[in-house]
């Protein structure tokens, strides 16, 4: 890890069922108290850099612009794929990223884009100067349509070229407790790489593309 690299804040309650290496409790709301089943919705707290779980009602209620003051926002369900050719080889080697996955999302409070990658310690940033972003900017039209906050771009290099991804961005929180709980050795090791493969199959079973009124 270099002094441009530093781990991020750990996550609370709402990652905690991604990282924990035993069946999490059943969870709650951590708005309204109301008991959650598996796979429910999460808010993004642009105050505390984290994610929260929360209930349909409440996910709902902050859908609307302005709710609760603009500290919470509702993580959205769109996943969308970028069917050209991704990043190049030479904007993933400006990135300088040490593995094989980032991903990058628009930080509303610091108004500029952040990169995070898989680590054993968790998330991780990588600094991004502007140049950087501007490359990726023009690698892929993903890139200008995330909504800050609550969704990443999410780049594999795989085969040459850097697969992209417009994803919710708990599944990128969700990515980054698999691989700490597979993580093995100085690459992650085979059980690592298998789950990455496996994610990755189920987010592009799920994206489209982008409709003409998503477009750049």
């Amino acid at each position: 890890m270099t002094a441009q690299q530093q781990t991020a804040a750990p996550p609370r309650a709402g990652l905690r069922r991604f990282l924990a290496p035993t069946p999490p409790a059943p969870q709650q709301c951590e708005l309204c108290g109301r008991q959650l089943p598996d796979g429910h919705r999460h808010l993004a707290d642009t105050e505390q850099r984290a994610l929260a779980c929360a209930c349909d009602m409440c996910a709902v209620l902050f859908t609307r612009p302005g709710a609760g003051g603009g500290r919470f926002h509702t993580v959205p369900d769109r996943y969308l794929a970028d069917p050209g050719p991704g990043l190049d080889e030479a904007t993933w080697q400006r990135l300088r990223i040490p593995v094989s996955v980032v991903f990058f999302f628009h930080n509303a409070a610091l108004d500029r884009p952040v990169a995070l990658y898989p680590s054993p310690a968790g998330a991780t940033e990588s600094e991004l100067d502007p140049e950087s972003w501007q490359t990726v900017v023009a690698a892929t039209p993903l890139a200008e349509l995330l909504a800050p906050d609550v969704e990443a771009l999410l780049v594999r290099r795989s085969a040459g070229r850097g697969e992209c991804f417009l994803v919710p961005i708990d599944d990128c929180y969700q990515l980054v407790g698999r691989m700490r709980l597979h993580w093995q050795g100085f690459d992650g090791g085979s059980a690592a790489r298998a789950d990455l493969d496996a994610f990755f199959g189920q987010v592009a079973a799920r994206a489209r593309l982008p409709r003409k009124d998503e477009q750049r």
